[in-house]
C-alpha cells in the first residue's frame, strides 16, 4: 500500500494559525413571554437592542401572531460578543402538534435580515422520540443498544455525562429520563441524535439538555441549550475507559544500546559531561488495557490503516475541515474496516496495544489541522469545530424550540 507522506510530517505545533474568529462570547436565553398587546416589541423585551431588527420585526410578523395559541410565545435568542444579535427564534404557542410553527431571524450578511418558517409536521417526518432512563444510559448500554443502533450508544453516553448537572448528582437514582429525538438515518446518511434533553417526567423539568448543528464544511457539533459547545470533549475521548498518562511536551530520548560491563581501565579519564537528549511528544497517551475499544471521534474517512514504525498499528481519520486524527500503537483493527471506508463518530475503529514504539499498553493520540499538530487540552486552542459561527445560530435557536421540551413562561 502506498503512503502519503503528508500525513507522517511532524511540523512544529506553533506554525498553526487557529482560528482568530471563533465566538468565544456566544449566548443563547430561551423562554416563554407572556403574550400581551404588544407582541410586536417582543425583541425589546427580551434584550435584543437593534432598532433596525425592532422595525423589521413588527412588520413582518403581523401574520405570525394571528396563528398564536396559548398565553406565551416561547423564544430562544442568541447574542455574540458585545451582545450583538445573532439569531431569534418565536414559536407560535407552547403546545407541540401538527399546526406548531417555528419562524427564525437572522441578520443578513449583504444587510437586513432573512426569515426562515419551519413546521413541527415537517421535522417529525424524519425524526423519532425515544425516553431512556437515565441510569440505563448511564450505567448500563446494553439496554441502550436496544433501542438505539451501537454507534449512536458510545455517543449518548458521552454527551448526557457532559450535560449530567453535577448540582443534581443523585438524579440516577431518581425516575429521570433522557429524552432523544433521533434520525434513524438510512443507507445514504448516517443516524444521528438531534436532541438530548435529561428531564424529570412527572414534573416536565428539564435538567439539561443538547443539540445538534449540521454543517457542510466542517464536522457537525453538539451545543447546549445555553449556547454551551460540547466539541472539544468529543475530539479527545477516543476511548469508553481512558487515563491520561502523557501530554505534549518533552520525552527523553533513548540513549541507545547499554554496553556489556567491564573491567575499569587503571587510570581511566573522568568521563565527560553527557547532556541528556529529548525528542518532542506531539499527541496524547491515554493508558487503557490492552483490547480496550477505540472509537472515532467523529465523523470522517480512513485515510490510512496499517503498519507505520513508531506508531505501530496505526489508523488515520480524515475530517472535513482538513483535519485528522491519529490513532497508534493498536494491537488490531476493527475487520470490516478498510481504506477509504467512511466512517461516523463512535464507530469502533481499533484497540488499544502496544506495537510499534511502546513502553506499555495505551493509545497514542493525535489531533492534526493542516497536518500541523494541535494540542486539544491547551487552555489557548480554539478551533472552529468548538464554537458556534454566526451562520450556525439559527439553527441552533429553531432547534431549541422545533425539537426541545415546551419551554415554562417566564
Amino acid at each position: 500500500m502506498s503512503l502519503n507522506p503528508a500525513l507522517f510530517q511532524r511540523k512544529a505545533p506553533d506554525e498553526i494559525m487557529l482560528d482568530s474568529d471563533a465566538n468565544l462570547d456566544y449566548r443563547v436565553a430561551q423562554g416563554c413571554l407572556r403574550r400581551s398587546f404588544s407582541e410586536d416589541s417582543l425583541p425589546e423585551s427580551i434584550g435584543i437592542d437593534n432598532r433596525q431588527f425592532a422595525e423589521f420585526f413588527k412588520n413582518q410578523t403581523k401574520a405570525f401572531f394571528n396563528h398564536m395559541r396559548g398565553d406565551c410565545i416561547p423564544y430562544a435568542v442568541a447574542f455574540g460578543s458585545r451582545n450583538r444579535f445573532d439569531s431569534l427564534s418565536i414559536m407560535n404557542g407552547p403546545i407541540q402538534d401538527s399546526k406548531t410553527e417555528v419562524w427564525t431571524f437572522t441578520p443578513s450578511t449583504v444587510g437586513g435580515f432573512l426569515i426562515q418558517q419551519d413546521f413541527l409536521k415537517d421535522e417529525s417526518k424524519r425524526l423519532t422520540e425515544i425516553r431512556i432512563p437515565l441510569r440505563d444510559v448511564l450505567y448500563d448500554p446494553r439496554k441502550v443498544s436496544d433501542q438505539l443502533p451501537v454507534e449512536l450508544v458510545w455517543e449518548l453516553n458521552s454527551l448526557i455525562k457532559q450535560i449530567y448537572p453535577e448540582e443534581n448528582n443523585s438524579l440516577e437514582n431518581t425516575n429521570s429520563v433522557v429524552r432523544l429525538i433521533v434520525d434513524f438515518g438510512d443507507r445514504e446518511k448516517w443516524a444521528q441524535i438531534w436532541a438530548a434533553e435529561i428531564i424529570d417526567p412527572a414534573t416536565k423539568e428539564v435538567y439539561a439538555s443538547a443539540f445538534w448543528v449540521e454543517r457542510n464544511d466542517i464536522p457537525g457539533g453538539f451545543f447546549t441549550g445555553s449556547g454551551e459547545s460540547l466539541e472539544r470533549s468529543f475530539w479527545t475521548n477516543p476511548l469508553s475507559y481512558r487515563r491520561i498518562s502523557r501530554g505534549v511536551g518533552m520525552v527523553r530520548a533513548s540513549s541507545g544500546k547499554r554496553s556489556k560491563t567491564a573491567a575499569p581501565a587503571a587510570k581511566a579519564s573522568p568521563a565527560p559531561a553527557t547532556k541528556q537528549r529529548y525528542r518532542a511528544h506531539m499527541g496524547i497517551d491515554y493508558s487503557a488495557p490492552t483490547g480496550t475499544p477505540v472509537f472515532s471521534v467523529a465523523n470522517g474517512r480512513v485515510a490510512h490503516i496499517g503498519y507505520s514504525g513508531a506508531f505501530g498499528n496505526l489508523i488515520i481519520l480524515e475530517h472535513p475541515g482538513n483535519y485528522h486524527t491519529y490513532y497508534a500503537h493498536l494491537s488490531n483493527y476493527n475487520v470490516e474496516l478498510e481504506l477509504g471506508n467512511e466512517v461516523r463518530r463512535g464507530l469502533e475503529i481499533g484497540y488499544v496495544g502496544s506495537t510499534g514504539r511502546s513502553t506499555g499498553p495505551h493509545l497514542h493520540f493525535e489531533l492534526r489541522k493542516n497536518g500541523i499538530y494541535v494540542d486539544p487540552y491547551a487552555p489557548k486552542t480554539q478551533l472552529d469545530l468548538w464554537s458556534m459561527r454566526d451562520n450556525e445560530s439559527g439553527q441552533l435557536t429553531r432547534e431549541i424550540l422545533l425539537l426541545g421540551s415546551p419551554i415554562k413562561n417566564n
